[in-house]
C-alpha cells in the first residue's frame, strides 16, 4: 500500500525559509572504499550516478546538494540534510541499510535506488522512506517535487516511455576532481538487447537499449575539453546503427577512448576499424567461459570460444587492448576449468585477464534457478561481490571454486605470464606494465582486498544476521570480517 510520508517536521518543506538540503551518497563495499579497500587514486575513474542525480534536481527548488562517495570520504554521520538519497548496487545494500536506519533514527527521511533496489525492490522497501525502482531521469525528480509538498510516496517506478533526450549533463563539479585519475567519465546508452541469464541488465531493466542522442555525448565531451575518454555504457556496440554514428561524430574530436562491448564487434570489421579511427584503445568483453555449453546454458551463445584468440589478434591489429573477462562457477564447469581458462588468458595474450566467480543477483534468472533448487547458501548481500562463493556450484565443491578462483589469479599474473602478454600488448608499455602489476599486487591479495568491516551493524542492525546461511569454511557468519580496478562494475559487466 503507498503511504504519504510527511517531511521531519510534518509539515511541507516549502514552508520552510531557507532552500533544502539534499545529501546524496554512495555507500562504499567490498571493492570501494574510503579505508582498506583495493581501489586507489591511480585506478578510480569518477562515477556518473551522483554527478546525474544532481544534475536532475529541479532548479525551482533551489536545493543546496552535497555529495558523499564513500570510495574518497567518509560519511559525516551528524551531518545535516532534509533528505538522503542513496545509489545502492547488491554489494553496497547492507553498507545502505546500516546508514538508512542510521539516518531515519534521527528523523531524516532515506530514499534508495539503484540496480539492487530495482532488482529487489521489496528487499529495499522496509529500510527506506521511498523507493525509486528503475532509472531516475523521470521520477527523482518528482519524488523531489512531492516531497517538498508533503507528498512523498513510498514507491517511484520508471515509466516505459522514459526518453534520455534533452536531459542536463551530469554536475561533475558536485565530486573533487583532483580524487580521481579522470572525471572525464561519459554515457552514450544504457541497457542491452541480449538476455544473459547471469547479468543484472534485463532483469532490471528490460532489453529495450536507451539512447542519448549523440549530439548531446559530442557536445558533453567538448564541454569537458576531454582528450581522453571513458563510456561506461554496458554495451556500447548495442545498437550498430547508432554506434556508428556515435564513433563517426568521435573522429573529428581527435581523442581516445575506452569502453565495454561484446565479442561480436570482432565480427563486424567495418564498425570495429571505425572503432578505432574513432579513438577506441581499449575494451572491456565478457567471455565468460572457455565452454560452448556454459554459454548456450546462459544464453549467450554468440561467444565462440574457439575465436576468442582471432578476437584478439583483430583487436590488437587496431591497436585496441583487450581486459576479457571469465566468470567461474557455471554448472559445466569442473575443478580444471578455472586453470584452463587462465593459461588460454595468457597464451591468446589478452591484455589484462579479468576472473570472478559467477553472482546469482537477485532478480536474475540465474538466481531464480539456484533458488528453486535450494542452491543459495547465504544472502548476506555484502558476500554478492564477484569473488565470493554464494551459492552451490554444480560440479565442484565451494571451496574448490573459491581456492580455483584464486589459483587462476596467480596464474595470469605471475611474472611469466605478465612478460607473455607485455610482449604482444597492444597498449603502451608503461600503461600496461603499471596494470599488470596493480593486477598481480591484486592477485596476491585477494584475501585482504575482499574483506569490509562490520561498521556498526551489529549494533543498529542485529536482524541482519538471520540472512546468513554459511554452510562452507570459505563462507564466514556475518558477525564475522567480511569483505580491480576494471570500468565496469560485476553486476552491469556485458
Amino acid at each position: 500500500m503507498t503511504r504519504l510520508v510527511l517531511n521531519t517536521a510534518g509539515y511541507p518543506m516549502k514552508q520552510l525559509n531557507r532552500p533544502i538540503r539534499i545529501v546524496l551518497i554512495s555507500p562504499k563495499g567490498p571493492l570501494y572504499r574510503h579505508r582498506g579497500g583495493i581501489f586507489r587514486k591511480s585506478l578510480r575513474y569518477m562515477p556518473l550516478t551522483l554527478p546525474t542525480l544532481a544534475a536532475l534536481v529541479p532548479e525551482e527548488l533551489e536545493a543546496e546538494v552535497v555529495c558523499i562517495d564513500e570510495g574518497i570520504h567518509d560519511v559525516d554521520l551528524d551531518i545535516e540534510a532534509d533528505i538522503i538519497g542513496m545509489t545502492v548496487i547488491t554489494g553496497t545494500a547492507i553498507r545502505a541499510y546500516e546508514l538508512a536506519a542510521h539516518f531515519r533514527s534521527r528523523g531524516i527521511p532515506v530514499v534508495l535506488g539503484g540496480p539492487h533496489v530495482t532488482l529487489a525492490p521489496d528487499d529495499a522497501q522496509p529500510h527506506a522512506d521511498s523507493i525509486v525502482v528503475g532509472y531516475a531521469e523521470d521520477e527523482w525528480p518528482r519524488l523531489l517535487r512531492d516531497f517538498v509538498r508533503g507528498e512523498m510516496y513510498s514507491r517511484y517506478t520508471q515509466s516505459p516511455g522514459l526518453d534520455l533526450a534533452n536531459r542536463p549533463l551530469p554536475d561533475r563539479s558536485v565530486l573533487p576532481k583532483q580524487r580521481f585519475l579522470t572525471s572525464h567519465v561519459f554515457e552514450a546508452t544504457r541497457g542491452c538487447h541480449h538476455n544473459c541469464s547471469f547479468c543484472v541488465v534485463p532483469s532490471a531493466w528490460g532489453r529495450k537499449p536507451f539512447q542519448k542522442p549523440v549530439e548531446d555525448i559530442i557536445a558533453d565531451i567538448r564541454s569537458q575539453k576531454s582528450r581522453r575518454a571513458i563510456f561506461v555504457d554496458l554495451n556500447l556496440i548495442s545498437d550498430s546503427t547508432y554506434a556508428q554514428k556515435l564513433f563517426t561524430a568521435l573522429i573529428p574530436l581527435n581523442i581516445e577512448w575506452f569502453g565495454l562491448a561484446t565479442t561480436l564487434l570482432a565480427n563486424d570489421l567495418p564498425l570495429l576499424d571505425l572503432a578505432a579511427r574513432s579513438g577506441c584503445r581499449g575494451l572491456l568483453m565478457g567471455m565468460e567461459s572457455i565452454n560452448s555449453k556454459n554459454l548456450a546454458q546462459n544464453h549467450k551463445r554468440f561467444n565462440h570460444p574457439e575465436n576468442y584468440a582471432t578476437v584478439v589478434e583483430r583487436l590488437h591489429e587496431r591497436k585496441i587492448a583487450l581486459q576479457g573477462c571469465f566468470v567461474f562457477g557455471l554448472d559445466e564447469d569442473t575443478p580444471d576449468i578455472l586453470e584452463r581458462t587462465a593459461k588460454l588468458a595468457v597464451e591468446i595474450k589478452i591484455d589484462l585477464p579479468r576472473f570472478a566467480i559467477v553472482t546469482p543477483f537477485p532478480g536474475t534468472p540465474l538466481y531464480q534457478q539456484l533458488e528453486s533448487q535450494g542452491r543459495i547458501l547465504t544472502r548476506n548481500w555484502e558476500l554478492y561481490d564477484g569473488q565470493h562463493v554464494v551459492f552451490q556450484p554444480s560440479r565442484m565443491s565451494v571451496d574448490e571454486l573459491q581456492q580455483g578462483n584464486e589459483r587462476a589469479w596467480k596464474i595470469a599474473y605471475s611474472w611469466r605470464s605478465i612478460a607473455t602478454r607485455l610482449r604482444s600488448t597492444a597498449a603502451p608499455w608503461y600503461v600496461a606494465a603499471l596494470t599488470n602489476l596493480g593486477y598481480r599486487h591484486y592477485a596476491h591479495n585477494l584475501d585482504r582486498f575482499y574483506t569490509c568491516d562490520t561498521m556498526f551493524m551489529p549494533k543498529l542492525f542485529p536482524s541482519l544476521e538471520k540472512q546468513a546461511v554459511p554452510t562452507s569454511k570459505s563462507l564466514p557468519v556475518l558477525s564475522e570480517k567480511l569483505s580491480l580496478p576494471d570500468i565496469a562494475p560485476a553486476e552491469n559487466k556485458p
